[in-house]
């Protein structure tokens, strides 16, 4: 049995997200799962480095799968470039070892959250950046960054709350630039369910003055009301997952 890497990026504007649904067309998931099923004449599972919600992007999102055809690793590239939609690309598809596995060997993932700061017109971005016009307070959300990084407990950060898993994660890196468009990038060694979204709605309340930088430290092992808002979708791109 082969065992190929996919590397994909997608608009995720017009998808219920990553994850398959029973009864749902529109998921990443199940148009790979439908395109390469088509190509290779076998069920094809596709198992990816987590899933992302509805209307949220990727740019570097990870999938292996398993199949039984002798067909090439870049004849199935180029049949998947021919079927699949317009918004779902696929960068590379290449045979891999038996055991890696997209999801259980990532060690970590990196976000980039966009907010377009700005009450002119944001025309040719709006499917990207969440649009907040008021003005926030860059230096406090920076502030605020600090203290997400280093290993807490996220519960607070959780939109799921029948999560029965640890909601211990590790951050890396949060770093948060910009004026007119603000940019929030993120590295961890993996996120729980809406917790990117969580963590910018929370920072943007801090940029709002609704709560103070020092705030975030109280937020760890509490519970999801303690912390803030679940920023817009389109505002959130997976960037890169590293093995």
């Amino acid at each position: 049995m082969r065992n190929l890497r996919l590397d994909i990026s997608y608009d995720g504007t017009r998808y219920k997200g990553w994850q398959r649904l029973p009864g749902v067309d529109n998921t990443i998931q199940g148009k790979l799962e439908q395109c390469l099923s088509k190509i290779l004449g076998q069920p094809i599972e596709v198992t990816g480095s987590g899933r992302t919600d509805a209307g949220v992007h990727a740019r570097g999102q990870v999938a292996n799968f398993h199949c039984e055809s002798d067909m090439e690793a870049a004849e199935i590239l180029k049949q998947l470039r021919r079927y699949l939609p317009e918004d779902i690309g696929i960068y590379s598809c290449k045979e891999v070892s038996p055991r890696f596995h997209a999801r259980l060997n990532a060690k970590e993932k990196t976000y980039l959250y966009r907010i377009w700061n700005s009450d002119k017109p944001c025309v040719f971005e709006r499917k990207y950046t969440a649009i907040l016009p008021e003005k926030l307070d860059v230096k406090a959300m920076q502030a605020a960054a600090e203290y997400f990084c280093g290993e807490h407990d996220f519960s607070a950060f959780c939109g799921n709350p029948r999560f029965k898993k640890s909601t211990v994660r590790f951050i890396r890196s949060m770093e948060i630039s910009g004026d007119e468009e603000i940019q929030i990038r993120v590295t961890g060694n993996g996120f729980i369910h809406n917790q990117v979204r969580i963590m910018a709605g929370t920072l943007i309340e801090v940029g709002r003055g609704q709560r103070s930088p020092e705030s975030i430290r109280s937020l760890f092992g509490g519970k999801r009301a303690e912390a803030g808002f679940l920023a817009p979708a389109q505002g959130l791109c997976l960037l890169e997952v590293t093995y």
